[in-house]
């Protein structure tokens, strides 16, 4: 009854790591270099062992030796050592389980204005926001927008809105080795009749109106109807408070007429 079982285990197994075999990375983790795995081989504790893959892409098992280990998942990799320990006579029929202990070949880094920048592993599919969820979010200071940094294909922006949304082109997933830099927030400048005067951070969808009232609002000398708008290179002109601001506006308030 119990060689039956394992029997059926091992078909189950191998059944399992086959169509597998025909996923691609983003849809199944896929061993690499320095990744560290837990073999457990039931009812063979010495032939258990936790390891690291070594720069050969190999681990050392027990009694059957080297196994290549990188490009494959944990399934795929369960699958081939039961079967070298059934090839080589030493076990019949045995359960061999893997699990990932960490994961070292595949991370992303994440820069700039999060709460925890650092390095992530890429453990499952991660999206890009799922990753600056991970790490904590945007803080305060920082910009509507992310860049994507990735080998061989340059600089990409993605903003923060299209992240939220969970659009794929504006929410890619992510490579190895893939970059999330979040820069410091877009500013605009405020000056004349408001109570703090100065640089105001860009947020995403912002009015005039809004913009002053993160200013502190207009002063008891100042005109709610009289905003002048410095805009590049053109000169000042009057606007309506309720234009959406740009990068690098100059925003004047003017003195009420009594």
């Amino acid at each position: 009854m119990a060689h039956a079982i394992r029997r059926l285990w091992l078909a189950l197994l191998l059944l399992v790591a086959a169509p597998v075999a025909a996923q691609s990375a983003d849809t199944a983790y896929v061993l690499g270099t320095d990744d560290t795995v837990q073999v457990v081989v039931y009812g063979q504790p010495d032939a258990s062992i936790t390891t690291r893959i070594k720069s050969d892409g190999t681990i050392v098992m027990p009694l059957i030796g080297a196994v290549r280990a990188a490009g494959q998942t944990n399934i795929q990799l369960a699958a081939t050592i039961a079967a070298q320990f059934t090839k080589g006579g030493f076990f019949k029929d045995p359960i061999v389980n893997i699990e990932i202990g960490t994961y070292a070949s595949k991370i992303v880094n994440v820069a700039g204005r999060v709460t925890s920048p650092g390095l992530y592993p890429l453990d499952r599919p991660y999206h890009a926001l799922d990753v600056l969820l991970k790490a904590g979010w945007i803080r305060d200071g920082g910009a509507t927008y992310v860049y994507l940094r990735r080998a061989g294909s340059g600089e990409q922006r993605l903003d923060i809105e299209g992240l939220v949304r969970g659009d794929d082109a504006a929410n890619p997933v992510l490579r190895a080795g893939d970059t999330l830099f979040v820069p410091d927030a877009d500013l605009i400048f405020i000056s004349g009749q408001v109570n703090r005067p100065g640089s105001v951070p860009i947020t995403a969808g912002m009015t005039i109106r809004q913009a002053i009232a993160m200013a502190g609002g207009i002063t008891a000398t100042g005109s709610q109807g009289k905003v002048g708008l410095v805009r590049g290179s053109a000169k000042e002109a009057d606007v309506d408070a309720t234009q959406t601001v740009q990068k690098n506006d100059v925003i004047i308030v003017k003195e009420r007429l009594f």
